[in-house]
């Protein structure tokens, strides 16, 4: 009885072995795949995270005015399966730690992440045109001289004609 007694006092001074959570902050697992981070200033909108989204969550669509594309993640539909993250070329998708997906019902349909990737026009023809991100042109030619800084602001066909110079 007095071993019993001890364990007790013992884990009374102790105190709480759970998390306070949702009251108060809790462990958060390194590498948890939380919801999606959206960077549209580095997204060259080649649609394979859309491809590759297991749920469906992933919308890139051209806008009503034909400024640009809009990018739309679907919190709710997210599987975080992380592989639209492992596809982007560019990084453009990270999923963070946050894990916080409660919401109210009415506001399940605005529960998104939304970008958007304004159209630039071509410096030669002034063709709109998806901007090409700086890690894109890192990607695929490391290190980036002027000749080819220039090419970022041609469209494909002009990019092409120029290329064959």
């Amino acid at each position: 009885m007095s071993s019993f007694l001890k364990i007790a006092l013992r884990n009374l001074l102790k105190g709480p072995s759970t998390d306070p959570y949702p009251f108060g902050e809790t462990f958060v697992p390194k590498g948890l795949r939380g919801k999606i981070k959206y960077n549209a200033k580095a997204c060259i909108a080649c649609g394979m995270c859309e491809h590759v989204c297991a749920g469906g969550a992933i919308q890139i669509k051209e806008t009503a005015d034909k400024s640009g594309l809009e990018f739309i993640v679907w919190h709710n539909t997210c599987a975080f399966c992380g592989l639209c993250e492992h596809y982007c070329p560019t990084k453009a998708i990270r999923l963070t730690e946050d894990f916080h997906t409660a919401h109210s019902q009415e506001d399940k349909y605005r529960y998104v992440e939304r970008g958007f990737i304004k159209y630039v026009t071509c410096a030669r023809c002034a063709t709109p045109m998806v901007p090409i991100a700086p890690e894109l042109m890192t990607l695929a030619y490391g290190q980036v001289n002027k000749d080819i800084e220039k090419l970022r602001h041609l469209c494909p066909k002009c990019r092409q004609k120029q290329s064959l110079r």
